[in-house]
């Protein structure tokens, strides 16, 4: 089962979808003449000083974060590791050039999110790519809002969602603590139906506790090891560096990488951690509180920059100055082995409680995603069977093997980013007409707060 999995996953994401999403990063870039240079410095400051206003379901602070929750998951930690054992450390370049070009394409989709999004029949904001394929291509273009739809349940049911998230709670705790599979899937289990069940307000809440904590809390684990290993960083970017664009060697445990295969592996891990260009993001994007698509735009784009330019190279860099990628280890038992390297004694505990909040979060974001996703395929009736299957998946996922996980969520990923892609080209002058309507509104602000003063 394996070798066809990985021969239809190499078919996925071979040239044509890695073309498609970078090349698509880039013309958005172009088009948006590099807004994620030149209004970094505006996207960050609003993710704490947005007005919240307009119609929405959560504030963009709590959009952020459960969009974050989905993101910020064990591609942050078992993804940068299996990138780097099979690509070498020039997978992580890789990373932060599809995270570069991602900042543009999310900008894109949580621009026209909130552009294009609807009410539903419970009184609840709906939105995402469905609904600006549907909506800003037209209704010519519906089969492809379905195949998103579609494959958006896919994700949610066998990709990111649950199955990745749940083996990667059950591998660390099993590394660290010794505890059975079996109940640490049966916490997980309980611990998800008693959230998920209350929807997108409870979700939201929990992520907006857990997500900021986590953030910081690794940020500061993973500078500290850097930190204490200040010597060895230089060598380690210059390894990136070179490996991006020559063979990695053979040496120990590591087989060695060519060009392509770095390549590959790291725009594929960076888009499962990202998810710049998947279409999952902006579905949650375009329930935030505001009147402004190229503000939410904005507020969403800062997500890839946190993820993988920020967490993603913490955790590259920290397995790379260990040394520890040379080995024979692999996912959450290499990066575990990074941090014992420099922590031996709470090296092992301080990653095992990032691991579970990272992939816990993860789970409550996807649940989501797939609900809004199901609600555009069969209404908000189906919304009940959903999470109840859901959480069986969840229960489930004890019971299957890490590498067969990996190449699953690869697959489904993948035909979920292609519909979403298309949209996000045929879109890309009303990106483009939405951010000059925002950067003339706020050109206005500022001419009528100097004339008031």
């Amino acid at each position: 089962m394996l070798d066809v999995l990985n021969q239809i996953d190499s078919f996925v994401w071979g040239p044509p979808l890695l073309i498609l999403l970078v090349g698509t990063g880039i013309l958005l870039t172009y088009r948006l003449r590099l807004l994620q240079i030149f209004q970094l410095k505006k996207a960050l400051s609003l993710i704490f000083s947005a007005e919240n206003k307009g119609s929405g379901d959560i504030d963009s602070f709590k959009a952020l974060c459960t969009a974050l929750a989905a993101t910020v998951g064990t591609g942050n930690i078992v993804g940068v590791a299996t990138a780097i054992k099979a690509g070498g450390p020039g997978a992580i370049f890789w990373m932060w050039i599809a995270a570069f070009f991602g900042m543009a394409t999310k900008y894109a989709e949580g621009c026209l999110a909130v552009k294009y999004r609807e009410v539903d029949s419970n009184g609840e904001i709906s939105g995402g790519p469905m609904y600006y394929i549907k909506n800003g291509l037209g209704e010519k273009w519906k089969p492809l809002a379905f195949l998103f739809s579609f494959c958006g349940v896919l994700v949610a049911y066998f990709g990111i969602g649950t199955f990745a998230q749940v083996n990667s709670i059950i591998d660390i705790s099993n590394i660290t603590f010794g505890v059975s599979p079996y109940i640490v899937g049966g916490i997980v289990t309980a611990l998800v139906a008693a959230i998920t069940l209350g929807g997108l307000q409870s979700i939201a809440k929990t992520a907006e506790k857990i997500v900021p904590t986590m953030a910081v809390v690794y940020f500061i684990v993973t500078v500290t090891i850097l930190v204490l290993s200040w010597d060895k960083i230089p060598a380690a970017i210059m390894m990136v560096l070179e490996s991006a664009f020559t063979p990695t060697a053979a040496m120990g445990g590591f087989l060695g990488a060519s060009v392509i295969v770095a390549m590959r592996n790291g725009i594929a891990r960076g888009v499962f951690s990202n998810e710049s260009g998947l279409g999952s993001a902006p579905i949650v994007a375009a329930a935030a509180k505001t009147k402004w698509p190229a503000e939410q735009g904005l507020i969403s784009m800062t997500g890839t920059f946190i993820d993988t330019i920020i967490i993603c190279t913490l955790t590259g860099l920290t397995i790379i100055v260990s040394g520890e990628w040379m080995g024979n280890l692999n996912g959450a038992a290499l990066t575990n082995a990074a941090f014992g390297s420099v922590f031996p004694t709470i090296g092992s505990y301080l990653l095992c409680i990032c691991l579970a909040l990272f992939a816990f979060t993860t789970i409550l974001g996807w649940n989501y995603y797939g609900e809004r996703c199901i609600i555009y395929l069969a209404g908000v009736k189906a919304v009940l069977p959903y999470r109840i299957v859901f959480i069986l998946l969840i229960a489930s996922a004890a019971f299957l093997k890490l590498e067969v996980i990996w190449v699953l969520a690869d697959i489904v990923n993948g035909l979920m980013a292609i519909p979403n892609l298309i949209a996000l080209i045929g879109l890309s002058g009303v990106v483009v007409a939405e951010t000059k309507r925002y950067n003339e509104y706020l050109k206005a602000e500022k001419v009528n707060k100097a004339e008031n003063k």
